[in-house]
């Protein structure tokens, strides 16, 4: 188990300094990089303009600015926002709260959602319920996150809720067609001749056997949910990281759009890895 936790905590260190390094170079080679809008202001005199090309110039060497990026970011200064003109720690320190708060209940929602269905699916083996439920499914499935998001500003929902339903029926599909595989299994067959409750079976054979996947599951739901929430906080005028990351794109904000993404990395490794060492967990115990 050490060994495993080891294994992870290196690859989540890798990947966090080379997802750094790659949007940063992408951003870089990006076409119109060394434009900023600032710069057509009429009103705006030659030594104006000099000090806001000045102020790119020091990100042309993607890698001495990534090194120096790194360098201030081991004695915690993550830099200053050129879009903002803020420092990009108190930029996350305040709207993290917010972000956190929409990914963690609307990832609530949609598993509280998305279990409810594949649970009474499985449980009841309705053909008509089965086909009921896959339709709801893949109706949300096929709605764009910007339009969920946009309807919930429309009819005045909050973004949490746009988050539910973005993740809800990627996490039903994958949960119903589990659940209907673990009901098929002949130890679940033979439990239910002998006359076990449908509650003894769903906690005691059931829930136990798919465990694992599920967990595996949740750590990809977290990374849909981050992914969601740009467009969400975006559209919906919440001003979270998501709402941050949106605006760092536009404005090409290269020492805001580093950070966010290696947050934004650093998040999802942590669910994956987090869900991958506790289902190696649930798997030691039954074996």
């Amino acid at each position: 188990m050490r060994a495993r936790i080891a294994g992870h905590a290196l690859a989540l260190v890798a990947t966090v300094l080379l997802g750094g390094l790659f949007s940063a170079t992408l951003v870089r080679l990006a076409p119109g990089f060394d434009v900023d809008e600032q710069q057509l202001d009429p009103h705006l005199n030659a030594e104006s303009v000099q000090a806001l090309r000045a102020a790119r110039r020091q990100e042309h060497n993607i890698f001495q600015f990534y090194f120096s990026y790194m360098n201030r970011a081991a004695h915690g200064d993550l830099g200053t926002s050129l879009a903002l003109g803020q420092p990009v720690r108190t930029l996350l320190r305040d709207r993290a709260p917010l972000t956190l708060r929409l990914l963690v209940v609307g990832l609530g929602l949609g598993w509280v959602a998305a279990l409810t269905l594949a649970l009474t699916a499985a449980w009841l083996r309705l053909s008509a319920y089965d086909l009921l439920t896959t339709l709801v499914s893949g109706t949300f499935l096929c709605i764009p996150a910007a339009v969920l998001a946009l309807l919930s500003v429309l009819w005045n929902v909050p973004g949490s809720l746009a988050i539910a339903l973005i993740v809800f029926p990627r996490i039903y599909r994958y949960a119903r067609n589990l659940l209907a595989k673990s009901y098929s299994l002949p130890h679940i067959i033979t439990a239910r001749a002998k006359g076990l409750g449908e509650a003894r079976i769903l906690f005691w054979h059931v829930l136990p056997g798919v465990a694992p996947q599920l967990l595996a599951v949740a750590g990809v739901s977290v990374s849909m949910a981050v992914g969601a929430a740009i467009p969400v906080e975006a559209l919906c005028g919440l001003a979270g990281v998501g709402q941050l990351a949106w605006q760092a794109a536009l404005a090409r904000d290269l020492p805001l759009l580093v950070n966010i993404t290696i947050l934004v990395t650093l998040v999802t490794l942590l669910a994956n890895s987090g869900a991958d060492v506790i289902g190696h967990m649930v798997r030691a115990q039954e074996s």
